[in-house]
């Protein structure tokens, strides 16, 4: 398979799955990263990082928006639960082994 084509196949698959996040809306980004070790955050982030890396302006506003395909607020207004302190606990030992950035020293 040449590049071009795995692109195509890989941007495609890509919004397939924003298309399936945004029908699952009713799936917590919480439940997400504890089970899977990413949520929409963390796609945002990933989008954004790639557009600066190729040199384009882009901040986590709008990475959050392409990924979430509305403002962020309106989609914690409209789709986020409250989340419960075990689902919490759960959150933050699954985003220090999966997102938080190592410390040097």
């Amino acid at each position: 398979m040449d590049d071009n084509t795995r692109t195509e196949l890989e941007a495609a698959a890509f919004r397939a799955l924003l298309a399936h996040l945004d029908k699952r809306n009713d799936v917590q980004n919480i439940d997400m990263m504890n089970l899977a070790g990413f949520c929409r955050n963390c796609l945002s982030r990933w989008y954004q990082e790639a557009a600066n890396a190729r040199g384009l302006d882009m901040d986590k506003d709008a990475a959050r928006e392409a990924i979430y395909g509305m403002p962020y607020a309106d989609w914690r207004e409209k789709y986020q639960t409250e989340a419960g302190a075990d689902k919490q606990a759960a959150f933050r030992k699954s985003f220090a082994e999966n997102v938080a950035q190592p410390k040097d020293g």
